[in-house]
């Protein structure tokens, strides 16, 4: 249907495509300027972004931006907003994600002219290959999230991913170890070198990359505690201290006796470690380090240390993040309120938590309704 110029056009031009032209301005060399391109969907959608135009054509804030292809944007997304609002460990796994999925697959393709279809054909060809969902999904919210901005810079009308069919992910059930694993853990632990990290993970809950940043200043041996500050992070054979997860990461966590009097005695033995190395010491006041104080990794950590212990002690060969869920699965079955699970985890919410540990419910459910039978019945 056509319009006026001061007004614009809308043509179909297929099923669910439209064609928008709009008139700008008369140019430098007195030729017309304007603005064409297509929308896929309905013809409301279409007419609502013509309006949206011209709107911003009469308040002079409409910028018509040369069509450029999914690569190009997504590495202009990259630097100019994932690298500023993330940690470069978070964007540079953006980058890998994306570069995994789409570069070579759809990538090549106008960015207004990528459609639902286009990004579900790439994401069955993922599931052809064998990856889990998850997999497909950690890479679908990198390339939704990078659509999202091109539709706030006014490159494409709407986020052709919010649309696609995912998969639903299976939930596997996590290996944790019970409570007699865990105390044969614990003295195995005692036998072999930086055996008390392990047993710190265990006790604390901590992420491997929060109780590998902990220092002696955030221990307090009079109050039995210990504080989360930051984490460490590895990326491109250099290491840095960042931020806590989120904000509900920084947290005090209550210690057993026995780990406080472990940890004294480990203190005093890494004094004289710090004294034998002289001037090879790098201070970095690590509770937990290596030989010259640098901090310790956790592929040397788990492939030297952790699976040793586990086979020393004839335990199942879990993953050394698997220490956390053992942590917050011993306390539900102990029947420690959620919340207070929640707070030592560091978890945004406690609905996480139960998310998380829903496994563990059944059995505080038998035990709720044991309690309940004996008050009632006797």
């Amino acid at each position: 249907m056509a319009k006026t110029r001061r007004r614009g056009s809308i043509r179909k031009t297929g099923e669910d495509s439209w064609q928008i032209k709009l008139f700008i301005c008369i140019d430098s060399n007195g030729k017309r300027k304007n603005h064409t391109s297509t929308i896929r969907g309905s013809k409301k959608e279409a007419e609502y972004y013509l309006h949206k135009i011209i709107r911003e054509r009469e308040l002079g804030t409409f910028v018509d931006t040369p069509t450029v292809n999914l690569n190009e944007f997504f590495d202009r997304w990259l630097e100019t907003v994932a690298r500023i609002r993330t940690s470069e460990v978070t964007s540079s796994g953006y980058e890998w994600k994306y570069n995994r999925y789409f570069r070579k697959t759809i990538g090549y393709k106008r960015l207004d002219k990528i459609s639902v279809f286009d990004i579900q054909k790439v994401y069955a060809d993922i599931l052809k290959r064998g990856l889990a969902p998850q997999t497909l999904k950690d890479g679908h919210r990198v390339l939704s999230c990078a659509l999202k901005q091109a539709v706030k810079w006014n490159l494409i009308s709407r986020n052709p991913a919010e649309y696609v069919e995912l998969p639903k992910a299976t939930r596997k059930e996590r290996r944790v170890l019970n409570i007699e694993e865990s105390k044969r853990f614990i003295i195995a632990s005692d036998k072999i070198k930086h055996g008390l990290v392990f047993e710190f993970a265990l006790l604390t809950g901590m992420r491997p990359e929060e109780f590998l940043a902990v220092q002696w200043g955030d221990i307090d041996f009079e109050r039995s505690s210990v504080q989360v500050r930051r984490a460490l992070v590895r990326h491109k054979k250099k290491w840095s201290f960042n931020e806590p997860k989120t904000s509900k990461s920084r947290r005090t966590v209550i210690i057993p006796k026995p780990l406080v009097h472990k940890l004294i005695k480990h203190k005093s033995e890494q004094i004289i470690q710090k004294l034998n190395a002289n001037q090879l010491w790098e201070d970095n006041n690590l509770i937990f380090c290596g030989e010259f104080g640098t901090p310790l990794s956790i592929p040397n950590l788990t492939y030297r240390y952790f699976r040793p212990i586990l086979q020393r002690a004839e335990l199942p060969q879990i993953r050394l993040y698997d220490l956390r869920h053992t942590h917050a699965t011993l306390l539900l079955m102990a029947e420690e309120n959620p919340k207070v699970v929640a707070e030592r985890l560091g978890h945004s919410t406690i609905v996480l938590t139960l998310d998380t540990y829903s496994h563990v419910l059944p059995t505080m459910q038998k035990n709720a309704t044991d309690k309940l039978e004996k008050m009632l019945f006797g």
